[in-house]
């Protein structure tokens, strides 16, 4: 069995992968609180035809040993939390958060989900809402009649009415922070769920003691996506992937050469 042939075909496998996750990527670049997944690799089994440090004698090892390595894999596509840049809006209730933390989002499941966007709007009763129509945990509902919505650095979120100059509060935006947000499962439509990786949500409030980020109204934070170093990375990919490929081709030339010997 010529090894190569294997070897090649997991590292054919492993760039597809690859290119696969940096499309994933590129087709978000212009998506709203989007984080970009960058692709780990691993070495596969190894073939210890010498053990390093075996018995080369009877006082002597053998210093290196030679082992014969089996391919390469896909370990797994870690998200960079990298902060993403900001879009002015003219949208009262567009909010970024700069620094750490996750806007808390009610699913229609009843369970919470987190998202770094924080492209939000008001439904038919006056609640603050997601583009899906998912309401922000704790709610908060204004009145249809509300104007000069104001959304502070610390999610006070305050409103005024036709008429009146006193400023009612409406509530408090609370945010929520992991110690390992690389662990978060990723769940579709800019929310993740937590899991035993990334542990445990601890709320606060933005800017408080926890370390959790500070709000920025009539911003919006865009995908942390770089579009060039994402196509490096695809030329990268794709001269790998043809290096691969050339040797499953001698590979195949030197299964031919043995095939002809017996001619």
């Amino acid at each position: 069995m010529i090894r190569s042939l294997y070897s090649a075909g997991s590292g054919m496998v492993a760039q597809q992968i690859n290119v696969d996750n940096i499309a994933h990527n590129l087709a978000n670049a212009n998506t709203v609180g989007f984080k970009m997944r960058r692709t780990q690799f691993h070495d596969l089994l190894y073939q210890n035809l010498v053990q390093p440090g075996s018995a080369a004698g009877s006082q002597t090892v053998f210093p290196s040993g030679l082992q014969i390595g089996l391919g390469a894999r896909p370990a797994a596509n870690e998200i960079s939390f990298s902060q993403g840049t900001f879009l002015t809006t003219e949208n009262p209730l567009d909010v970024v958060i700069q620094g750490k933390g996750f806007f808390q989002i009610r699913r229609p499941s009843g369970e919470l989900a987190y998202t770094r966007s924080g492209a939000f709007h008001l439904d038919r009763d006056g609640n603050v809402v997601t583009s899906d129509g998912d309401p922000l945990e704790p709610q908060i509902t204004l009145p249809q009649e509300s104007q000069n919505i104001s959304i502070g650095t610390d999610g006070t979120v305050s409103y005024a009415l036709p008429g009146q100059t006193a400023v009612q509060q409406a509530g408090q935006i609370q945010l929520a922070n992991f110690a390992n947000p690389a662990g978060l499962n990723s769940l579709g439509r800019n929310l993740f769920s937590p899991t035993d990786a990334s542990g445990e949500p601890t709320l606060g409030i933005p800017g408080g003691q926890e370390g959790l980020g500070t709000l920025q109204q009539g911003f919006l934070e865009q995908s942390n996506v770089s579009v060039v170093e994402e196509f490096i990375n695809l030329i990268v990919s794709q001269r790998a992937y043809e290096a691969n490929s050339r040797v499953v081709r001698a590979s195949d030339e030197m299964y031919q050469q043995v095939n002809q010997m017996t001619r």
